[in-house]
């Protein structure tokens, strides 16, 4: 459905039409990459004080303390024990 928009969209078609469905694909890829980025980044979300959302979750995170975090050790290198 979001393919067939694109297609239809004079906005969001290029000078010279479409030269393949590759180019809709990639068309249809970066518009959704481009909500996703306004949606976490700049919208202002009404419900937490209108903020973005990302920017909610990095105060969130900054007055966290270090001892909510657990130590849970990470290997370094494979195979080792």
């Amino acid at each position: 459905m979001l393919k067939a928009e694109c297609i239809r969209n004079p906005v969001m078609r290029p000078t010279g039409g479409w030269k393949s469905v590759r180019d809709v694909e990639i068309a249809v890829a970066v518009a959704v990459a481009e909500y996703i980025d306004w949606f976490n980044h700049r919208r202002l979300h009404g419900e937490i004080g209108h903020v973005p959302p990302t920017e909610l979750e990095a105060a969130h995170w900054k007055s966290q303390s270090l001892e909510h975090y657990c130590e849970t050790p990470v290997l370094i290198e494979a195979g080792t024990k």
